[in-house]
């Protein structure tokens, strides 16, 4: 008995080299392509265990195609573009019986044109190829000589991303084919269900967020930088068509024999494609699969129809964005039951004002979603959908999910139909709105509140304000575009289904969106009123009157000249805030926002935010931050019961930093100069402020004598 690979001649650890591959690609196929285990999964990690310390040993004879290879090289930086060679489309959507019937009487017109009278011996009546139609990500391999030389994504129908390294790792593609053909072939990554829950089991376990559903997964997962990832998800590969290749008898077969042909080659091909004679026996298939799809172990949302003849597709052709001769004739949408909690206007765009009913949380089609669109008025009377009412809620891969139909047997009795109102308050003027002479739609009067609107939305979560970290000006606009926020709270209560379709909002963005409004639901009071857009309260004013008043609720009950009895504030600010108080609209919004959020006080930490950043410039201690420096006096003498006015830019620290510094060590911060202002900090470009400071005699400081103080 030899000792080791190493202790044989060099052509008896090839040959063996050859056996081990030739073993372990027979049994990927068997196990991965044909479902069947002539061997046990830990007999074949033995054996691939044996070709790995081998190929260690004598890495001069590792080759591209090893089964060891399927998970090699350091993790990408990013992935490379590719210029599809074939176009690669998307197919139209039939949803209905008479969708399809049409589909169908389409093809033959244009047969009919083409070739004459459909039907006859000359011209037969076409035939269909349909497959399911699996949810999941297409892919694009090339294959030159028979082996796998590059996978790409669908990406924009011309340009793909190059995820080469992360397809090698999926055991169902073959990385060299049972031919030498060159060859391009299109295909669905998936995950099998199974593999789905047992990911989000492990996700919970960690604390850390569920997937929506396999297909997300699947199309991150072939997305990784890392290819290690990517192998450790369990992906898997069918193969539906031949896309281009050198030799013509297998460019120019029919749809059905050529899945034939995918699967001699060694690919891995659905079973359950079904040659159809007639437009009837595909709806027949289509109702065998409706009830049969749920008990696949990978998701399947329809299926494709495609007709069979060679001949017939090269003639149909293309519109400029789907094949003529396939369509995807989709399952009906899955349907769930929840509440209608309450029906708001979203102010779009260009000022049109679309109805939304915000909802129970519920689950539907893999994702939980909060909101489902009414689309006009004339839409909510035809469904007389109330609030409080129990509604049917469907989803058919559309951004927002639609009310389908209302179980009255479920109303609440004191419930009241829908009208609409005569004014939207975030319309802006007076908030009147109109209906659109022959539209069912409404609009805003005033054009301008759109805009306005949109402007104070991206302020609420800007950094002075709630700081929602990844909320910014396109985010926001996608939001109002697709109906899912309408005023500030609305921004609390989205759910992951809400946004997980939205166009560039992948799962990892919305995690992190998600997480980061959690974060911002802790909010000090000055934030919180600086962030309702109440005219003439600026961040300053808005701290102003939380040091003053403590409480929302006691800002709001205040009067008008308890208001402008505080220093900075004045008559027209005092009158703004009293005056937006008072509104029914900013009543509810407060109020829903205070259910949403905490109000908490400003944090040590907070104090200290602004100075750690200066101790590090001005090279002090943290305790110097507090006005404590080891070893001295403190400087608290030199702040407290003092009044600062800030003007100017200064190189060494922000307005913010210089403001928590003077608070933290008793001071206060003013934003006009008068009579009982101490000290005026004059920085770069001063202004006003400045030429005030000097007639009123007032103490002015530079920056160097302003840092001077702190230290």
């Amino acid at each position: 008995m030899k000792e080791g690979p190493h202790k044989d001649s060099l052509k008896e650890i090839k040959d063996r080299l050859e056996k081990l591959r030739s073993a372990i690609e027979k049994h990927r196929y068997n196990y991965h392509v044909l479902d069947k285990e002539e061997i046990s999964a830990e007999a074949l990690d033995s054996l691939k265990r044996e070709l790995v310390e081998i190929e260690n040993a004598h890495p001069e004879l590792i080759t591209p195609d090893s089964p060891s290879q399927r998970v090699a090289g350091k993790p990408l930086d990013k992935f490379e573009k590719v210029t599809h060679k074939v176009p690669q489309w998307s197919y139209g959507d039939a949803f209905t019986e008479n969708d399809i019937r049409e589909f169908d009487a389409r093809v033959k017109r244009f047969i009919k044109d083409s070739f004459g009278e459909v039907g006859t011996p000359a011209v037969p009546s076409p035939t269909y190829t349909c497959e399911l139609k699996i949810d999941g990500l297409k892919v694009v391999l090339e294959y030159i000589d028979g082996k796998l030389i590059t996978a790409a994504t669908r990406g924009d129908g011309k340009v793909g991303e190059n995820v080469t390294v992360n397809v090698r790792t999926i055991d169902s593609v073959p990385l060299v084919l049972n031919s030498p053909v060159s060859i391009m072939v299109e295909g669905e990554v998936w995950m099998s269900k199974k593999h789905f829950e047992k990911i989000n089991k492990e996700q919970e376990k960690n604390g850390l967020p569920l997937f929506a559903n396999p297909r997300n997964v699947a199309a991150g997962s072939i997305r990784q930088l890392d290819p290690r990832i990517t192998a450790s998800r369990k992906l898997d590969m069918f193969i539906y068509d031949i896309a281009k290749s050198d030799s013509k008898e297998l460019a120019n077969q029919n749809q059905y024999d050529e899945l034939a042909t995918l699967k001699s080659l060694g690919f891995k091909v659905n079973q359950h494609a079904e040659h159809c004679q007639t437009i009837d026996d595909v709806i027949k298939m289509w109702h065998k699969w409706k009830d049969k799809s749920k008990k696949q172990d990978y998701w399947i949302d329809g299926i494709v129809v495609k007709v069979n003849e060679n001949k017939y597709q090269q003639a149909l052709g293309y519109t400029g964005k789907s094949p003529r001769f396939g369509i995807a004739y989709k399952f009906p949408a899955e349907q769930v039951t929840t509440v209608v909690e309450d029906i708001r206007l979203q102010v779009g765009r260009t000022g049109v004002i679309t109805p939304v009913a915000h909802l129970r949380p519920v689950e539907v089609a893999g994702s939980t979603v909060s909101r489902a669109t009414l689309h006009n008025e004339d839409e909510i009377k035809r469904l007389d959908v109330r609030i409080g009412d129990t509604v049917i809620l469907q989803k058919a891969g559309d951004v927002i999910p639609d009310i389908v139909n209302v179980l009255l047997e479920l109303r609440p009795k004191n419930s009241k139909p829908y009208s609409f109102p005569t004014h939207v308050d975030e319309c802006g003027g007076d908030g009147s709105i109109e209906r659109i002479p022959g539209q069912a739609a409404f609009r805003c009067v005033y054009r301008g509140g759109a805009a306005e609107h949109r402007r104070k939305l991206y302020h609420f979560v800007s950094k002075k304000c709630f700081d929602i970290d990844g909320l910014g000006p396109k985010q926001i606009d996608a939001f109002l575009e697709n109906g899912l926020v309408s005023t500030y709270d609305d921004v609390f209560t989205l759910k992951k289904g809400d946004m997980i379709s939205l166009p560039r909002f992948g799962e990892k963005s919305v995690d992190n969106i998600l997480s980061a409004i959690q974060k911002s639901r802790d909010v000090t009071l000055s934030r919180f009123i600086f962030s309702l857009s109440i005219d003439h309260v600026g961040e300053e004013t808005a701290e102003d009157l939380a040091e003053n008043f403590k409480s929302i609720e006691a800002l709001a009950d205040a009067s008008v000249d308890s208001l402008a009895d505080i220093y900075g504030v004045g008559e027209v600010v005092a009158q703004s805030v009293s005056t937006w108080f008072k509104v029914k609209e900013h009543k509810d919004l407060v109020k829903r926002l205070l259910e949403n959020v905490n109000i908490v006080a400003l944090t040590d930490a907070d104090k200290l935010r602004a100075g750690g950043v200066l101790s590090s410039r001005a090279g002090t201690s943290a305790d110097a931050t507090l006005g404590t420096k080891t070893g001295s006096k403190s400087t608290s003498q030199n702040f407290e019961g003092k009044t600062f006015v800030l003007t100017g830019s200064m190189e060494s620290l922000s307005r913010d930093e210089a403001k928590v510094r003077i608070k933290a060590l008793g001071g206060n911060v003013a934003s006009a100069v008068s009579k009982n202002t101490d000290y005026v900090v004059a920085g770069e470009e001063a202004g006003s402020k400045l030429d005030k400071a000097i007639e009123l005699r007032v103490k002015v400081l530079s920056e160097d004598e302003f840092l001077g103080m702190l230290d």
